[in-house]
C-alpha cells in the first residue's frame, strides 16, 4: 500500500478558494508540484500578478507550472516528470484527458455542490438563488464531460439563514481542504468504490454575468432576497436609483408592503423596497462609482428623496 512518504500529488488550482486545500494537502501528505494559471496583468500599471495559489506554492517552496495551454507538449512532459499518483483539482480549468489520465491512481475534483445538482461554474450562487436549505461538497473522479464523473465522497451541510454566496464561499474553503485530504487518503488506501451520478437528477449552474443580475421587483420578497444574496458580492444584483446603478448586496425580507412593486421608502434610517409580496429592507449596498456601505452609513450622507421608484 502506498503511504504519504511515496505518494506524488499534483495540485491544480488558481483562486483564493483553492489556497487552504493546497496548504493542508502539503502539510498532511505533501504536494510534488502545483499547476496554476499564468500571471495576469492587473491594476492601472497592468503589472503581472501571480495567482493566490502560486503565491502560496512559492511560500511553501513547491515547484510551480503555469501552462498557457494544458495540451502543450512541453507542459505534458514536465508533468510526467513528477510521476503523478493523484491529481487534485480545486477551482481550475477543464482538464483534457491527456492530463487527467497521467495520474496512476486517479484525478479528482472538489465541486461546491451535492452532485449531480448544480453542475457548472457557479454552484454556490445557484444554490442560494434557488432557496436551497442544504448544500455540500463533492469529490469526484474526472472524466471528459464536465462535473459528471463518479462520486468518491460527499459532505452536506445547512446553508445559514440569510447567507450570501460570499459567506458560503468562505465557509466552504476549509471544508473543501478537509474533503480533499480525506479523498486522497481514501484513494491511497485503495479501498474505494466510486458511485455513478444519476444524470436524471442533474441541474445546471452556469456562470452569471452582470447583465443577468438586474432585480425584478415583480417577484416576492423571498425570491428577491435569494437572488440578491445569490449573486453577492459578485457580479452583484442591481437596480436603477437616481439614474445610477445601485447594487444591493444584503437585505432582509419583511412583511410590510405599502405601494407598488419597486417603490422605495426611507424611514428612520431604514431603506425599504416593495416586492410583489412583502418588502425587503436593504442592509448593504453600493452606488455606482462608490465603495460598499452599510445602510446606516449610506443614509447618513444621503440627501435625496425619501420615496420613489427603483427600476
Amino acid at each position: 500500500m502506498m503511504t504519504r512518504q511515496n505518494i506524488n500529488i499534483v495540485f491544480m488550482g488558481t483562486p483564493e478558494f483553492s489556497v487552504p486545500t493546497l496548504e493542508r494537502l502539503n502539510n498532511e501528505i505533501g504536494v510534488a508540484v502545483v499547476v496554476t494559471a499564468p500571471d495576469k496583468p492587473q491594476g492601472r500599471g497592468r503589472k503581472l500578478q501571480p495567482s493566490p495559489v502560486k503565491l502560496k506554492a512559492l511560500e511553501l517552496k513547491i515547484p510551480v507550472l503555469q501552462p498557457e495551454s494544458l495540451k502543450d507538449e512541453n507542459f505534458i512532459k514536465e508533468l510526467q516528470f513528477y510521476e503523478p499518483d493523484i491529481i487534485v483539482v480545486v477551482a481550475f480549468r477543464i482538464l483534457p484527458a491527456m492530463v487527467y489520465k497521467l495520474a496512476k491512481i486517479a484525478s479528482f475534483n472538489i465541486h461546491a455542490s451535492l452532485l449531480p445538482k448544480y453542475r457548472g461554474a457557479a454552484p454556490i450562487n445557484w444554490a442560494i438563488i434557488n432557496g436551497e436549505k442544504v448544500t455540500g461538497l463533492t469529490s469526484f473522479i474526472l472524466q471528459d464531460k464536465v462535473d459528471t464523473g463518479d462520486i468518491l465522497i460527499q459532505r452536506e451541510f445547512i446553508i445559514p439563514e440569510n447567507a450570501t454566496a460570499g459567506d458560503l464561499y468562505q465557509m466552504m474553503k476549509p471544508l473543501a481542504a478537509e474533503l480533499a485530504v480525506e479523498t486522497c487518503y481514501l484513494l491511497i488506501s485503495g479501498n474505494f468504490l466510486p458511485v455513478k451520478q444519476d444524470d436524471t437528477l442533474a441541474s445546471p449552474a452556469p456562470k452569471l454575468f452582470p447583465e443577468q443580475c438586474r432585480i425584478d421587483w415583480n417577484k416576492d420578497n423571498l425570491s428577491i432576497r435569494n437572488f440578491i444574496h445569490g449573486v453577492s458580492p459578485e457580479p452583484g444584483a442591481w437596480t436603477m436609483f437616481d439614474n445610477k446603478r445601485l447594487k444591493i448586496l444584503r437585505c432582509l425580507p419583511i412583511e410590510n408592503k405599502n405601494g407598488n412593486n419597486g417603490e422605495f421608502e426611507i424611514i428612520d434610517k431604514e431603506f425599504y423596497v416593495n416586492c410583489a409580496k412583502g418588502s425587503i429592507s436593504v442592509i448593504e449596498l453600493q452606488i455606482e462609482g462608490k465603495k460598499v456601505m452599510n445602510i446606516r452609513d449610506f443614509l447618513n450622507g444621503y440627501k435625496g428623496k425619501s420615496k420613489g421608484k427603483l427600476s
